[in-house]
């Protein structure tokens, strides 16, 4: 079973994330919030992990850097997911060490689809 973890504070975009994913037979681990996002990534070694870009403590961009700077989280693939997408925020997050971008709100049929093209790169 594939192990996605889903960093996001926001508690009905996380219930909804949460239940999409496990719909479709992954097991998810959940951080509210960036550092803690950073210690499980590190600690679970996830297969994907989505990371909210608007965090109550630090952003997701800082966040991912937390990621990739340590040897542990360099290969983690990491997904930017925003609600507040502007113009130059994919390639604010591809910068930042994110593996792709997406934008909310999420339609569940091409989430996964998005998902899976990371998961079985």
């Amino acid at each position: 079973m594939q192990r996605i973890l889903v960093i996001e504070d926001d508690e009905a975009n996380m219930y909804l994330n949460r239940f999409i994913l496990e719909k479709h037979g992954f097991q998810v681990i959940v951080a509210q919030d960036g550092l803690s996002g950073v210690k499980l990534a590190l600690q679970e070694q996830p297969d994907l992990v989505i990371m909210d870009v608007q965090l109550p403590d630090i952003n997701g961009f800082d966040a991912t850097r937390k990621i990739r700077q340590d040897k542990k989280g360099r290969d983690l693939k990491i997904i930017a997911l925003t609600s507040y997408a502007m113009a130059g925020d994919r390639e604010k997050a591809l910068n930042a060490g994110c593996t792709g971008y997406m934008e909310k709100s999420i339609k569940p049929e091409l989430f996964i689809k998005e998902l899976e093209k990371y998961l079985n790169d």
